[in-house]
């Protein structure tokens, strides 16, 4: 049986969206005439400026990933009849919106902040914003069910419900303490240890789990062959 609510998940979807499309808009329209800053290094500075309809298309593209993403698996988990995977599929576009609204978020306030005469935030809040997205995400990611968009998407894990499920368990508890603990120290830790961490942790995380979903899927008696 379908299920087409519009949920709260589905509002928040419009409203982030929407949200962000105004904020291109307005970048467009009324935005500083002064360069922005368009890509940061790993010091935190600007390393490349642009002008403010570069950025307006840039938040534009982000609205329309929100309304992509997001908006087609609420789309797609109500047009579901199984309720466990309704249900996943929430659970991906809850991830979706976390993961998107809150980079657009960063992004937006480190390259109008300072136009719009905001004190830049320093650089240990930032990557402490980064471990509250990384904590939240790691925190449901272990319950979100198959899809093209979201989770540990490998050939294996496509083929293997036990390696999806198994995979996607390990990446969410490595990105949950891997975001708390850079949510408590990347305030107070020594930025270079935080920018030399970050990556390190991120891509032994990506390649533990893509590693994870091909040992599961070769002992999973039920796996599909390719």
């Amino acid at each position: 049986m379908t299920d087409r609510r519009f949920t709260l998940l589905d509002t928040a979807t419009v409203v982030v969206a929407v949200g962000i499309l105004a904020l291109a808009i307005w970048t467009l329209v009324a935005g500083p005439t002064a360069p922005v800053p368009m890509h940061f290094g790993l010091d935190g500075r600007p390393d490349r400026y642009g002008d403010r309809t570069e950025l307006a298309v840039f938040l534009a593209f982000m609205a329309a990933m929100t309304a992509i993403t997001a908006g087609m698996m609420g789309w797609y988990s109500g047009s579901s009849d199984d309720a466990s995977r309704r249900r996943s599929l929430r659970i991906g576009q809850f991830i979706s919106l976390i993961t998107i609204g809150g980079v657009t978020a960063m992004i937006g306030w480190a390259s109008l902040g300072g136009a719009l005469g905001a004190a830049p935030l320093p650089n240990g809040w930032i990557f402490a914003m980064l471990g509250l997205i990384l904590a939240i995400v790691g925190a449901v990611l272990g319950r979100v069910g198959p899809n093209p968009v979201v989770g540990v998407r490998t050939p294996w894990s496509y083929k293997s419900r036990l390696a999806w499920d198994r995979s996607n368990r390990l990446a969410g508890r490595l990105f949950f303490w891997f975001g708390l603990l850079l949510l408590i120290g990347a305030p107070i830790a020594p930025h270079a240890v935080t920018v030399t961490a970050v990556p390190v942790l991120i891509l032994v995380t990506a390649a533990w789990s893509i590693f994870e979903s091909w040992r599961v899927w070769r002992s999973d008696p039920d796996r599909q062959p390719f």
